[in-house]
């Protein structure tokens, strides 16, 4: 419980709930861990707030107890669960993450296109509402095949039924179980159907091919095992085949055959935010410092495509 308190509290000292919390720390860890020996521990109510990444999204935020449990859950379950995802699950992962899925990407583009000497396509397709349409039950039956200590399986049923449906977004749990779910869905694609080019970042996948019918035919394969076996189903509106040669768009990117370039929308959002940024500096509300932080993070992301034209407005913004 005090190894989760130290990673849980990186980055939050200044939050007023962490330090209330951080002041009787001895009292309230050895009291979270007596509840849970007493089999006494019931899940607090939770915080809800919206974000825009650029999306809106509705955030769940559970008390600071809570969160302190579902990070020592979160330790102990990520090291059973994790090897037994597929290699090219790329959502919350050690080692893993959006570039590492990118790049991926495009090395899969590579390969099944011999060195970009053919064309080929690809299906892009997004589950829909993927947190609020996990179910609860088959979320457990899953966790059950690998945890069978009754006491383990109270606490994270209780963690699980805290939300009214589906998984929140906010609990660092809840990356987890979105893998553990949708591992489902990824055994089923490269072992059930045997394809070779696929990868996932949380409820996005893209599958490669060098046939356009063949991708097509997999739509509905892929969303009768999501609908029987899962409960979910593909967004009808996000379900896109690509030409290899005319830009697949994906976490932000668009990979085309010899470079890689920044989406239309997020090259749009980067500037919208920048020059926020120089009018909140030059009216004194922000320090340089805080600045320059914005714009390294903003370069760091460029770093990652062709983009050194956009480096040079930013700079010059």
């Amino acid at each position: 419980m005090f190894l989760a308190w130290q990673e849980f509290k990186k980055g939050k000292r200044n939050k007023t709930d962490i330090q209330q919390f951080e002041f009787n720390l001895e009292n309230n860890v050895f009291q979270l861990h007596q509840e849970l020996k007493n089999r006494t521990y019931q899940h607090s109510h939770y915080t809800a707030f919206n974000v825009c990444d650029p999306k809106l999204r509705r955030i769940h935020k559970a008390v600071v107890r809570d969160r302190v449990l579902h990070h020592a859950i979160f330790r102990i379950l990520y090291l059973i669960f994790d090897k037994n995802l597929i290699f090219d699950s790329y959502f919350c992962r050690v080692d893993k993450g959006t570039h590492r899925a990118v790049d991926q990407l495009e090395k899969f583009c590579g390969k099944a296109s011999k060195n970009n000497s053919r064309n080929i396509f690809a299906l892009k397709c997004d589950i829909k509402k993927f947190f609020d349409s996990v179910d609860q039950e088959i979320l457990l039956a899953l966790i059950k095949r690998k945890i069978q200590d009754e006491n383990a399986i109270s606490i994270i049923e209780k963690i699980i039924r805290s939300f009214p449906k589906g998984i929140p977004l906010g609990n660092v749990t809840s990356q987890l179980f979105a893998n553990i779910y949708l591992n489902e869905l990824d055994q089923f694609i490269k072992h059930g159907l045997r394809i070779k080019y696929y990868l996932r970042y949380c409820d996005d996948f893209i599958i490669l091919s060098d046939s356009e019918n063949y991708l097509r035919g997999l739509i509905l394969e892929i969303n009768n095992f999501l609908q029987n076996k899962l409960k979910l189903n593909l967004h009808p509106d996000k379900i896109i085949i690509r030409k290899h040669r005319r830009g697949i768009d994906f976490l932000g990117y668009v990979i085309f055959p010899h470079y890689r370039v920044l989406r239309t929308k997020t090259k749009r959002r980067i500037f919208k935010k920048m020059q926020k940024r120089k009018q909140e500096l030059e009216n004194n509300s922000i320090s340089e410092e805080s600045f320059n932080q914005s714009l390294q993070s903003y370069l760091g992301i460029l770093k990652h495509c062709d983009g050194w034209k956009i480096k040079k407005k930013i700079k010059n913004i």
